[in-house]
Parts: structure tokens; sequence; C-alpha cells
């Protein structure tokens, strides 16, 4: 769509027309703007319901904040995954307001007002290791709207740390279950409760953990139902994954 079709179809809103939702329609398949070293998707907000995400690692930091300015423009919320602090303090230089959050590796910039749901979802780990790919989830959660409690070091290895906390973990719209080692974890949550269990395999673990293989391959053969699973160290995936289950169910 150019510019000329575009002012058209305001027009024919205008004139009655088009109605609004078909004019909604059109609007979502709006063009992207390309800076050279990257294709901007100005209107992912539209079809997703939240704008562009800059994932860091393999982008140089020149390249960051471009990005950035560019998506600063348009008033957005700016969510940055596998953030260094060189790419944070580079960010900083082009936007001052912007927070680091160090162990999840994020840095956030806010634009505009972060409207939360009433609903919660709860991050839990098995292990301190863990807690970096948890907090990349919660962080993540935050950012796009959502109440989270954070339970931590709560894995099979002493399982009634984690029953000590079924009653907060019960109150949860959905759970994200952070578990290397074997990452059984995450089975004995979704045991526990009715709502959506999401497992994030880690890559925490000895020799035959396979760098989170195990974790994974025991999460994706969970006995127990209601286990989805996202990928080895995803937790910014668990994270969006989870705000869209909390805000729609």
């Amino acid at each position: 769509m150019n510019e000329d079709a575009l002012k058209k179809l305001l027009e024919n809103v205008k004139d009655g027309k088009v109605e609004i939702e078909s004019a909604y329609d059109q609007l979502k398949s709006l063009p992207y703007e390309d800076l050279g070293f990257a294709k901007i998707d100005h209107h992912r907000e539209i079809r997703t319901g939240y704008p562009e995400v800059i994932y860091c690692l393999g982008k140089t930091v020149k390249q960051i904040q471009g990005i950035v300015l560019n998506l600063s423009e348009r008033n957005n919320n700016i969510l940055a995954t596998r953030a260094s602090l060189e790419v944070f303090n580079g960010i900083k230089q082009v936007i001052s307001d912007c927070d680091y959050f160090e162990e999840a590796r994020i840095v956030v910039v806010r634009k505009r007002e972060i409207i939360f749901s009433d609903k919660k979802i709860v991050v839990i780990t098995a292990g301190t290791a863990d807690i970096p790919v948890a907090e990349e989830a919660a962080v993540t959660a935050e950012t796009l709207g959502n109440k989270v409690d954070r339970i931590y070091d709560v894995g099979v290895a002493g399982i009634h740390r984690l029953l000590s906390k079924v009653d907060i973990i019960r109150e949860a719209n959905v759970v994200v279950v952070v578990a290397g080692m074997e990452g059984a974890l995450a089975s004995v949550v979704g045991g526990l409760v009715d709502k959506p269990v999401i497992g994030v395999p880690t890559s925490v673990g000895y020799g035959t953990s396979f760098g989170g293989l195990s974790a994974l391959l025991t999460m994706l053969n969970s006995c127990a139902s209601g286990v989805g699973v996202v990928n080895i160290d995803n937790g910014f995936g668990a994270g969006y994954l989870a705000s869209l289950i909390n805000k729609t169910n």
C-alpha cells in the first residue's frame, strides 16, 4: 500500500464508503521501513498486540542504536533482549531514559505507560543457576503488561520447598517453569495446577544434560497434561507466550 492508496482509504472511511473494521484489516498489512541493515515492522503491534522486539546478539551497537531510535519515534515501548552492558551503554547514548536488567540481559525503553493485566503469571525455577533465563521470562512478561510473581530455587531435589509455595502458584493464570538438569520440575508443577504451564529447559547441568537437551526431552515427554515447552534457554519466548495466554485466557 502506497501513500496515495493510504490517503484514499482514509478518505473512504471519512466518507462512509469503507467500514472501520475493513480499513483496520487493510492497515494490518502496511509496509515495513527499510533502514538498509534492518526492516522495521512498525505495524507488528497492530497485527499481534506487541511492537517488534530487538534481538541484540549478532547486531552491532550502531545497528541497535539505529533500530532503537527508529522505534522510539513511534512512541513504542522497546524491549531489547540478549543485551550486554556494552549494548545498554550504546542505547543509553541515544535514549537516556532506559533501564538495564543485567541478570535478564534486557534493556527496556518505556515511551508509554504500561497497563498491567489483573491476572498474574508465576515464574518458577528449579535452581539458582536457572535464574538468568527465568528473569528474561519475567522481565519480558512485565514489560508486556503482566503482574509477575517469582519463586526461585524450588527444584525436585527438595520438593518440600515447592510444596510450601503451592497456594501462590495456584493463584496464577499462567505458570512458567524454568529448569535445567533433568527438567522434571515442569511435570511436577503441571500435576499440581489447573492452569497452562510453560516449560523452559535450560542448558544448566553436567555432561549428560547435553546443553539442555535432557531437560528439553523430559519436558516434551511430560506425563502431566497442560505442559507446553519452548526452546532451550528461551526465557523471552516463554514470557511472550505467557503474556499472550494471560491476556486471552
